[in-house]
């Protein structure tokens, strides 16, 4: 089976990649295919957004696709970050340097550091049908930057996640991944695909 992974976030790619890794399934990127990574992400929710790039790229590619939307929902910043967190603040062309200096300036004067990460992946199957799984993180937002980041991700360097005693990006990919968010909706992806392989077990039909 070929599985597109649509986001062109390198540091999502790579946990995604970590989460599905050991079943038999090829994957593949927008970059591979040369597919444009520009999408209008026009939702007013993780799951609108992530519907709308994971049908956009089954579309251009006919392979079945796995579209991630994420973001994090700041106390303090209420209605402020959420599904235009990535183009909040600086902006969607900032680099991960410039946005994460603009989102640490903005928090120093906040006492509330509660946050929670949400993330939201669609999956379009080989008929275009369409799944959704969630995954959610509550945390804090540390002070300064506690270590270094994936491309793609540096808020992970300031969000401790609660009872954990080390940001997002010190964990190892292992430990992020049981963890986070974006870990904890794509082992519901993982499930979901060892469970369809299983019915499909002996069989030509792809997920």
């Amino acid at each position: 089976m070929q599985l597109l992974l649509g986001t062109n976030n390198r540091g999502k790619v790579i946990e995604m990649t970590e989460v599905l890794s050991g079943l038999p399934i090829e994957l593949l990127t927008l970059l591979q295919l040369k597919l444009r990574p520009e999408v209008e992400e026009a939702g007013t929710t993780f799951r609108e957004n992530a519907l709308i790039k994971a049908q956009h790229f089954f579309r251009l590619s006919g392979l079945p696709t796995l579209a991630d939307d994420s973001g994090i929902i700041v106390d303090a910043l209420h209605e402020e970050l959420g599904v235009f967190t990535r183009r909040w603040g600086a902006g969607p062309t900032a680099s991960d340097e410039e946005w994460i200096e603009f989102f640490l300036k903005r928090m120093k004067g906040e006492k509330n550091k509660k946050a929670r990460f949400v993330c939201c992946l669609a999956y379009c199957d080989k008929e275009g049908t369409e799944h959704v799984f969630e995954g959610f993180c509550d945390g804090t937002i540390t002070e300064t930057l506690e270590a270094s980041y994936l491309p793609g991700l540096p808020i992970s360097a300031c969000f401790k996640p609660d009872g954990c005693s080390f940001v997002y990006s010190a964990m190892t990919i292992e430990e992020k991944n049981k963890t986070s968010h974006r870990g904890k909706a794509m082992k519901k992806v993982r499930d979901f695909l060892e469970d369809a392989q299983k019915i499909n077990h002996g069989s030509r039909t792809a997920i």
